[in-house]
């Protein structure tokens, strides 16, 4: 790399001398042969364009280190880049390739998230109708429940024992499962034949 460079600065400013020393040579042979087609003013023009490019004060020597100083610049620069680059495609392979694994886990993840969400549809449709069912039912537990209750009223009173009213329990200050199980233990003490246990 430093070969190349040195010889590149050797040609530049071989190149750069040489075009000094034979621009009037060649300045003069031009006027000589060709006839100008431009006035006066536009060689003034070009000559101050070419003038203002180049920094007054300085020689061809020192114009040609300064490209080769740039052109070292920007080679480096371009070598810095052309890395980057590399970096670049090759973390994009890598990420091309972890997408790759990656799409089948995410279909089959979404395919599984739809699968436990109609789950979770068809769970929540039949606890739906789960609690109907047995808020409907429970109308009919009651019936069935008092039902029961007014066929025990009714051996009890069969059995001779006296029904109290809520409202009298409530006088009383008993409940009226504790007074219908008194009447029931009184009325089998009564009733129990002697020599049995009393159960």
């Amino acid at each position: 790399m430093q070969t190349n460079k040195k010889i590149f600065t050797f040609l530049v400013l071989l190149a750069l001398t040489s075009l000094l020393v034979g621009c009037p040579a060649v300045l003069k042979s031009d006027r000589a042969v060709l006839k100008p087609t431009f006035t006066e003013h536009d060689s003034t023009s070009m000559s101050k364009r070419f003038q203002e490019a180049a920094p007054k004060g300085q020689t061809a020597v020192d114009s040609a280190l300064e490209l080769a100083k740039k052109h070292a610049k920007l080679s480096e620069e371009v070598t810095e880049l052309r890395q980057k680059n590399r970096d670049i495609i090759a973390e994009n392979r890598q990420l091309k390739d972890r997408i790759a694994t990656l799409e089948p886990e995410v279909k089959q993840t979404k395919k599984e998230l739809a699968e436990a969400n109609d789950l979770l549809i068809e769970m929540r449709i039949e606890l739906n109708n789960w609690k109907a069912d047995i808020i409907g039912f429970r109308d009919e537990i009651r019936d069935a429940d008092k039902a029961q209750l007014e066929a025990l009223l009714r051996v009890l009173k069969v059995l001779g024992g006296e029904v109290k009213t809520e409202a009298s329990q409530q006088q009383n200050g008993g409940s009226t499962t504790a007074s219908l199980d008194e009447q029931s233990k009184q009325r089998s003490k009564e009733t129990s034949i002697p020599g049995e246990p009393n159960g």
